[in-house]
């Protein structure tokens, strides 16, 4: 007998005549499946959720097609009769039927045929389970930070998540969290349970990069010997997340254009196109539109990427949540290596804090699992960023210079650490809100509590 599961479909006969009728407890025994037996005259629509329907109509078997033509079932299902005519099989597929099979003559066969729908039943149950793993490994709730610029962010992406084949671009800078938030904006949505798939667009020259996306035949090129599917066709009914598309050759960007307004792909070496239902979500670390006026992209492919724009921020510019990352890095690190879970002292989230994290979260991470594994147990020892100036536009301290342009400099750095929260920059800095205003307009003086709120 088969490995039942409790979970396992039932299969489903609709008895037109008592041929068969002892039969069918045997075979449901040997596939390890429940079993529901209904008279035929008595049902009015296929039953759905079955492994299989099985229409019995043993010595009967001209009833088969009105009953078929009656049930306008959506899964077609199995005819089973005592005549091995091979006109009347014709007969009862062309009625709708998925085959015909002849008892007993057949009976192995008809025993094969369901072996295999069970078989493909829990491979299709197995990658929907996978899915839902998936999609709890990678949802909202795992991009971590309280930031306005990133909160900002995720709620544009939480409206387009029902939407199936809306397609997002995701622009920031290298490390920023892009491939998540497009993993999350995936398994969070519609086609959750089809394949996630991606591609750094930066990886392979143009030659290899088409034959990702698009698929050869054999022989397309030299060394084709085998056909090959593309990226397109693996994501089939899911998702393409295209990283780095800024770094596409002018001559893919047409295909790809082609790709997304026509739905439809062509292999190389291939005569025929091959339609594709995958929805993209492509991400950049450039600003697009710049890379259009220089002509390094296409202006077409461009509003056709950008119909939604996801704006993920650098590190830098999300103020405390360094040290919020920080704590849930080592929270799951210290669980993943089996050590006790050290705690972040004053001096070590002064350090974090001036780090200009260059490499944005994926830096902060790096640094929080090489720090854990080279600290003693429970401690955490972070050497080397003490002192580094903020990357990628902050002002930097200008040495030498002189007091007031130190200070409107640092003013101006705060402010950009702390995302723009005046307040907060002001706390950090030691002096009052009125204070850093006159800063950052140029002036000095002494603090005081009299100012511009």
């Amino acid at each position: 007998m088969a490995k039942h599961s409790a979970a396992d479909p039932p299969l489903v006969v609709l008895r037109l005549s008592d041929s068969f009728i002892d039969f069918w407890p045997l075979l449901a025994h040997e596939l390890g499946v429940p079993l529901t037996v209904q008279d035929a005259a008595e049902t009015v629509a296929a039953p759905t959720d079955a492994l299989a329907i099985i229409l019995a109509a043993g010595g009967v078997e001209s009833e088969i097609a009105p009953l078929l033509a009656r049930l306008g079932s959506r899964e077609a299902p199995l005819a089973i009769g005592a005549s091995v005519s091979h006109r009347l099989a014709a007969q009862v597929v062309a009625a709708g039927a998925a085959d015909y099979f002849s008892l007993p003559d057949d009976r192995d066969a008809l025993r094969g045929a369901l072996t295999a729908a069970l078989e493909r039943w829990r491979a299709a149950r197995g990658r929907a389970s996978l899915a839902t793993l998936e999609a709890q490994a990678h949802t909202f709730r795992e991009i971590v930070g309280d930031s306005p610029a990133l909160r900002g962010a995720l709620e544009r992406a939480a409206r387009v998540l029902p939407h199936a084949d809306a397609t997002v671009l995701v622009a920031g800078e290298t490390g920023t969290g892009k491939e998540l938030l497009a993993r999350a904006l995936h398994y969070g949505g519609p086609r959750a349970a089809a394949p996630f798939v991606e591609l750094n667009c930066a990886a392979l020259p143009p030659q290899l990069l088409e034959s990702e996306l698009f698929g050869h035949e054999r022989g397309a090129f030299t060394d084709a010997r085998a056909a090959k599917p593309g990226l397109f066709e693996v994501a089939e009914g899911g998702t393409l997340f295209l990283d780095e598309v800024n770094s596409l050759a002018l001559e893919l960007q047409s295909k790809l254009l082609r790709a997304l307004e026509q739905k439809v792909v062509r292999r190389l070496g291939a005569t025929t196109s091959r339609t594709v239902d995958v929805r993209i979500i492509a991400a950049t670390n450039a600003q697009l539109d710049q890379a259009v006026r220089a002509g390094r992209f296409r202006e077409d492919l461009y509003y056709r990427l950008n119909v939604i724009t996801l704006e993920l921020p650098p590190l830098r510019a999300r103020g405390d949540d360094v040290i919020r990352l920080a704590e849930h890095f080592l929270r799951k690190l210290s669980a993943q290596y089996n050590l006790p879970e050290p705690v972040l002292t004053l001096d070590d989230r002064r350090a974090l804090l001036a780090h200009g994290w260059p490499g944005n979260v994926r830096e902060l991470r790096n640094v929080i699992e090489r720090t854990l594994l080279l600290s003693p147990p429970g401690r955490f020892a972070l050497e080397g960023l003490e002192g580094t100036p903020p990357a990628g536009g902050g002002a930097g301290l200008p040495f030498p210079s002189s007091l007031v342009e130190l200070q409107r400099a640092a003013a101006h750095s705060m402010l950009e650490l702390t995302g723009g929260n005046r307040s907060e920059a002001a706390r950090r800095l030691g002096v009052s809100r009125s204070r850093l205003l006159r800063l950052l307009r140029g002036g000095g003086g002494e603090d005081d509590d009299s100012g511009e709120p």
